[in-house]
């Protein structure tokens, strides 16, 4: 996740450095508070209120705002709630193993363990489950989205470039659990089109 590859995981980045930086922003305001405290009283002390509004109302407030505001703004890259994909793929989970099944010119392709995707586009994917609840990530192209039995849950990837992502099932789904990964493989132009007969997805 520290080494983005699609705007979904930039944006997720972004947002975790900047939280980062707000929170030591925070603990360096509130230590600095609390050495104050013990130093000697060489000067009138500052009034209880302005510590109480400021420092307990007023700053903790503005902080908040920011990260929420920020994570908004966000949040419509994270989604693509407005993006229309080039292509849709349903991602079923099972204990411990996934299957990704896709459309394609003569019919639903379904491979084992392995998503294949046009880079530099769109995918959206459904993620349900087929038995307990499990969780589908690729730290790299994006974020975490339950895959949960009788329920169909929607998480938009892109790759930016061509080349294999590993995914992770991030739920801990029972004794097969750490084996339970997948590979997302993102195709060029060329190579779609060739393994999906031709046709544009």
């Amino acid at each position: 996740m520290l080494d983005p590859a699609g705007p979904a995981a930039d944006s997720i980045l972004t947002l975790m450095t900047v939280l980062l930086a707000l929170s030591i922003l925070s603990f360096v305001v509130i230590f600095g508070l609390f050495l104050l405290a013990w130093r000697r009283r060489r000067r009138p002390a500052p009034s209880l209120r302005l510590f109480l509004v400021g420092g307990g109302l007023v700053f903790p407030l503005v902080l908040l705002s920011v990260a929420t505001v920020y994570a908004v703004v966000l949040g419509e890259r994270i989604t693509g709630a407005r993006e229309v994909p080039a292509l849709r793929v349903e991602a079923q989970a099972r204990q411990w193993r996934w299957e990704f099944t896709r459309q394609g010119p003569g019919g639903s392709v379904t491979r084992a363990d392995v998503l294949d995707i046009p880079a530099g586009r769109s995918v959206e994917v459904f993620v349900t489950s087929a038995d307990v609840i499990h969780s589908f990530w690729v730290p790299r192209l994006g974020g975490k989205i339950d895959a949960v039995p009788g329920s169909r849950n929607r998480i938009l990837l892109r790759a930016d470039l061509p080349g294999r992502y590993g995914g992770v099932c991030a739920e801990f789904c029972g004794t097969g659990h750490s084996v339970m990964n997948f590979s997302v493989l993102a195709h060029d132009e060329a190579a779609w089109a060739k393994l999906a007969g031709g046709d544009r997805p």
